[in-house]
C-alpha cells in the first residue's frame, strides 16, 4: 500500500525519530512505513491520521498496493 507519510512528515519539518516518538513506534517502523515495506495496523493507521489531522484515505492509497 502506498502512502504519503514521508511527504507529510517533511512538510511538518519532523525527523523520522520525531514522528516515531509521536506515534509511539520505533524509527525503524517509520522507515518501513515510508518505504511501503510495512502496512500499519488499524490502530496505528488511526494514530497516524490523528497526528497529521487528516483522514486515513488522504494518507494511504490502498488501490496502489
Amino acid at each position: 500500500m502506498r502512502n504519503h507519510l514521508k511527504d507529510l512528515r517533511c512538510a511538518q519539518g519532523w525527523s523520522q525519530a520525531a514522528l516515531a516518538e509521536k506515534l509511539d513506534v520505533t524509527r525503524q517502523t517509520v522507515i518501513a512505513l515510508e518505504r511501503g515495506r510495512y502496512d500499519p495496523s488499524l490502530p496505528l493507521a488511526f494514530r497516524i491520521s490523528r497526528v497529521f489531522g487528516l483522514p486515513i484515505e488522504r494518507i494511504f492509497d490502498p488501490e496502489d498496493g
